[in-house]
């Protein structure tokens, strides 16, 4: 019996603590991994931060972020992926919330 208080209390304890995670902006808490299927959106390359792994992208609505069509800055998910583009270039790519910070999951330059 003695088992079973000890193993609920910390059940009771575990939960708690989950439930206590503050949300993230916005309103729920991200958590996820950047989603490999997200939706691809037409832009064009602004400009390049190479040394910050960012890139400023004047874009189409962003669907999965419910984001309208703007200019606003990526970072990428990784260096590399900066490294074929250049200003002016027309690209289709995914970006996705992740930990809080908007980012560049994949790009490729338009035809």
């Amino acid at each position: 019996m003695f088992v079973h208080i000890i193993a609920a209390l910390a059940l009771t304890i575990t939960l708690g603590a989950q439930a206590q995670t503050p949300p993230a902006a916005g309103g729920y808490q991200v958590t996820r991994v950047a989603a490999t299927g997200a939706p691809k959106t037409d832009g064009e390359v602004r400009k390049i931060d190479k040394d910050q792994s960012k890139v400023t992208l004047k874009h189409g609505p962003i669907t999965n972020l419910d984001m309208p069509g703007m200019t606003m800055v990526f970072k990428a998910a990784t260096p590399k992926m900066l490294d074929r583009l250049k200003e002016g270039d027309r690209v289709k790519f995914a970006a996705d919330n992740v930990n809080g910070a908007l980012t560049l999951t994949a790009i490729e330059i338009a035809n």
